[in-house]
């Protein structure tokens, strides 16, 4: 890793532990499997917490265009990051609690590096239904969570009428990290 991009990382991390949730930005092998299901010309993608950009730079190894992304940032120093790594992505500084007032519809799919589990059952409901509803009923969001359960509680699954289906685990993240495909 780019020894900037492990600063940043660094420092976001020391400023705000419970933000970025993560020991150590996630890996290439988590990046893949978070990104396997994405059609290149399926429409555009929105991710949340994209910290660093690994799973950016997974995206565009798919082939999504960067006219299809847009970035969604809380952490200043990551979106000015984020900004200078990938220039032609629309990056922006916004709180993903809020998604709706983005006033912007029709992403096909969301990919979340967002720490769920730090977060309170509210703020994981008005995340994911802020999400979806910015896509149309066959978008598919994705998460990736630290063990073995999906971050999303049962009662916000329920409210929102949601599916959920792991794709599986990556063992030699750090730490050990398991995908999930939620639906509707």
């Amino acid at each position: 890793m780019h020894p900037s991009v492990t600063s940043a990382f660094l420092k976001a991390l020391l400023a705000a532990p419970r933000t970025v949730g993560a020991i150590a930005p996630s890996g290439r092998q988590l990046a893949r499997l978070m990104t396997s299901e994405i059609d290149p010309g399926g429409g555009r993608v929105l991710e949340l917490g994209p910290g660093t950009g690994i799973f950016t730079r997974a995206l565009l190894a798919r082939g999504v265009s960067p006219a299809n992304l847009t970035l969604i940032e809380i952490e200043k120093s990551f979106v000015a990051l984020l900004r200078r790594r990938f220039p032609q992505i629309t990056v922006l500084q916004h709180d993903a609690r809020r998604l709706p007032e983005l006033g912007c519809e029709g992403f096909s799919s969301v990919v979340s590096g967002l720490p769920l589990r730090n977060m309170s059952q509210e703020t994981v409901h008005a995340i994911m239904a802020g999400a979806f509803s910015l896509m149309p009923p066959s978008g598919t969001f994705y998460q990736f969570t630290y063990g073995h359960r999906c971050s999303v509680p049962d009662p916000v699954l329920r409210s929102l009428g949601l599916r959920v289906a792991s794709l599986g685990r990556i063992r030699l993240n750090l730490p050990p990290a398991t995908v999930f495909r939620f639906s509707r």
